[in-house]
Order: C-alpha cells, then sequence, then structure tokens
C-alpha cells in the first residue's frame, strides 16, 4: 500500500525481503481549465509543459550529474528519463525517471527530482499534479506526494532520495520556486539538502 506523504515526511525505500532495486518516479499534471470569459481569451486551459528532472549529487551537495529533457540519461546509464510530455495530456504519469539505485555510483549520495514550466505558466494552470515511486520490479506504488497549492510559481523542488545505510530513503519537499529549467533552481535546491 502506498503512502501518502506530506511536505517533509520521510519514508525508507525499504521493501519486505530486502532494499529495492529499481524505481520509477514518475510525475502527472494536467493542465487547469480556463476560468471565466477572459481567462478563456488569454488562451487558458490547453496543454501545459511540465519538465522532470533528477539531479545527483555528491555528499558536499555539488551537482555531479543530471537527467531531463536534454539529457534523457545519466553518464553512466544508472538513471532515465523517458521521454518530454508536452502538454500533460493522457492519463497516469506524463514524465518518468528510472532509477536502478544498484548502479548508481557511490559517489552519488543524494537524487532530488525538480519540475520546471518551460514555457513559463504558472502552477495555477496545473490541476492534480503529483509525484509518486513505483517499485519497478512489481509495479506496486510506494509512496505518493500530491503537489497542491498552485499559485505563481513556475517550479518545484519535488522530492530528495537519499543514501541510507546499505538502501535508500524518499523525503518530499514541494518547495515552490521560479524557474523554466533546473539550472535556475540550484539555489532552492540546495537549501532544501539538509
Amino acid at each position: 500500500m502506498a503512502v501518502q506523504l506530506t511536505k517533509g515526511q520521510r519514508v525508507s525505500l525499504e521493501k519486505p525481503g530486502g532494499t529495492l532495486t529499481r524505481i520509477r518516479m514518475g510525475l502527472g499534471w494536467d493542465a487547469a481549465p480556463a476560468k471565466g470569459f477572459f481567462g478563456k481569451l488569454r488562451g487558458g486551459g490547453g496543454g501545459i509543459d511540465l519538465d522532470a528532472s533528477c539531479l545527483l549529487l555528491d555528499g558536499s551537495g555539488r551537482l555531479v550529474d543530471q537527467v531531463w529533457w536534454r539529457q534523457l540519461r545519466s553518464k553512466d546509464n544508472s538513471i532515465v528519463h523517458t521521454g518530454d510530455n508536452t502538454t500533460g495530456e493522457g492519463d497516469g504519469d506524463d514524465e518518468s525517471i528510472i532509477v536502478e539505485l544498484g548502479q548508481v555510483p557511490a559517489a552519488v549520495q543524494t537524487l532530488v527530482f525538480t519540475v520546471n514550466s518551460f514555457t513559463g505558466e504558472d502552477f495555477s494552470r496545473v490541476a492534480n499534479a503529483y509525484c509518486r515511486v513505483v517499485d519497478e520490479t512489481n509495479g506496486s506504488e510506494l509512496a505518493r506526494f500530491t503537489l497542491t497549492g498552485s499559485g505563481t510559481h513556475t517550479a518545484l523542488v519535488m522530492a530528495r532520495v537519499n543514501r541510507q545505510g546499505a538502501g535508500w530513503a524518499l523525503t518530499a519537499i514541494g518547495a515552490p520556486g521560479s524557474g523554466r529549467t533546473f539550472q535556475e533552481l540550484m539555489p532552492l535546491v540546495a537549501a532544501n539538502l539538509a
């Protein structure tokens, strides 16, 4: 049964009988319907282009690699982005990042997952947004974090996955920020590593 995470909550990514070996961080969203006559005139409704990214950080919080729509694989191939969805249309995960936890280099201590509105629409235009962690070996959802609180921000630091002994732990962050790509979020990422 999946754990419904709240902001700041931490959950171990252990499973009965051992540690997880392969996870998927899924991001899903819909475009919010246009409100009122003027909202429709300004082009409200339609698709919205959100982008999921995974940042690989060493023990000092230094960025050593990244996976996003412009680089779909980490340099060591342990993390793969399944592709860019530019509208949010369809059911289920709109973008996914698959992580082979056992293949992540030992120097990488933290994985940070972010979401950005590449075209600059703010989250008042986003509905039903969530991120979730799935055990890719059996398809079971382990944890879900609802990205609530639409507002004028254009990005979120969604969650981080840290090494915890021989395994990993997930922390829901949900910190709003501004930026069209993960590079613009790096100060906010750094502030949410503790």
